[in-house]
C-alpha cells in the first residue's frame, strides 16, 4: 500500500511545482509588460473591480491583475478586497494572505472611455493645498486670483477670475517656479496621495474598443510618468505640471465650488510610457 501511494505523492508535488513555475513566469511576464492586456470583459466602476478581486479564484482578469501585483496564485491562501471609506487616493484595498506575509495592497483606479479625455486626479480649496505645500504668500495670492476667490484686476478677459498669463511677469515666474522645485512631491500627492490609504499602484481600464484593457504599474512608475516634463504655462493660461493639468475647476452653475484648484490628467497616456 505503501509502495502505491509514493507514485501519487511523486506526481502531486510535481503538479504543484509545475503550476507555480507556470504561475511565476505568467508573474514575470506581467512584470515585464506590464500589463497592457485585453480583458474578458468590461468594468463599469470601481465595485466591480473589487468584486472581480474577490472572485480571483475563476476569474481570470483577476488572476491577471494579481500576477501584475507580483503574486503567483499558487502561493495565494486567502484574498479579500474592498474600498475604503474616506477621502483617500486608494479605491480599491487588496488583503492579500501568502504563507510568508499578509499584505495589503492599495489601488487607484482610472475609468477611460476616451483615448483624448481627461480624468480629475485631484481638487480641493487653495487653502488645503497651501498647507499641504507649504505655499509662499505671493503664490497663494497670485492663485486667489487664478481661481476666482479675489476679484479680477479690471480689464480681466474674464470677469469671475484671472488667467496666469494676465499677472505680472514676476508674479508668474513666482508661480511657475514654486511648482518647478516642489513639483516631485504635488505630484506624488496627487497620484499617491499619503498616510495609511496612500496608493501604491496604479491603474487604467479603458473601454473604448470593443475590448477594453487594463494597465497596473506602481504609482511610482505613475509620477515619473505624468510628472515628466517641466512646469509651463499654456497659451490659455493655465498651468502644465508636466503632463498634468492644472486649471481653476469651473462648472457647478456658479456656485463657490467652482472656485476650487483642479488637477487632470489623461490616463491612457500610461499606456504608451515606457
Amino acid at each position: 500500500m505503501n509502495r502505491n501511494r509514493k507514485p501519487v505523492v511523486l506526481w502531486l508535488a510535481l503538479w504543484g511545482t509545475l503550476c507555480c513555475f507556470c504561475a511565476a513566469q505568467d508573474a514575470d511576464q506581467a512584470a515585464v509588460e506590464r500589463g497592457s492586456k485585453t480583458a474578458k470583459g468590461g468594468f463599469q466602476n470601481e465595485d466591480e473591480i473589487r468584486d472581480k478581486f474577490n472572485n480571483w479564484k475563476s476569474d481570470p482578469d483577476a488572476q491577471a491583475w494579481l500576477a501584475a501585483l507580483n503574486y503567483m496564485p499558487c502561493d495565494i491562501q486567502n484574498l479579500t478586497a474592498a474600498k475604503p471609506t474616506g477621502s483617500v487616493k486608494a479605491d480599491v484595498e487588496v488583503t492579500i494572505k501568502t504563507e510568508s506575509a499578509i499584505r495589503i495592497e492599495r489601488i487607484s483606479i482610472k475609468l477611460v472611455s476616451s483615448s483624448t479625455g481627461f480624468n480629475q486626479i485631484d481638487k480641493r480649496w487653495l487653502s488645503t493645498y497651501a498647507e499641504m505645500w507649504n505655499m509662499p504668500a505671493d503664490v497663494v495670492a497670485a492663485l486667489q486670483l487664478f481661481v476666482g476667490e479675489t476679484p479680477p484686476h479690471p480689464g480681466s478677459r474674464d470677469d469671475r477670475r484671472m488667467y496666469l498669463n494676465e499677472l505680472p511677469v514676476k508674479t508668474q515666474q513666482a508661480v511657475l517656479d514654486f511648482f518647478s522645485t516642489h513639483k516631485d512631491e504635488i505630484v506624488s500627492d496627487l497620484l499617491g496621495g499619503d498616510g495609511e490609504h496612500a496608493a501604491g499602484w496604479f491603474m487604467v481600464t479603458f473601454k473604448a474598443t470593443k475590448k477594453p484593457k487594463w494597465l497596473i504599474r506602481s504609482t511610482k512608475d505613475a509620477v515619473k510618468c505624468f510628472g515628466e516634463g517641466d512646469v509651463v504655462m499654456t497659451r490659455a493660461g493655465n498651468i502644465k505640471l508636466g503632463r498634468i493639468g492644472v486649471q481653476r475647476k469651473g462648472g457647478d452653475n456658479g456656485r463657490d465650488t467652482a472656485k476650487m484648484l483642479q488637477f487632470k490628467i489623461n490616463p491612457v497616456q500610461l499606456f504608451d510610457w515606457k
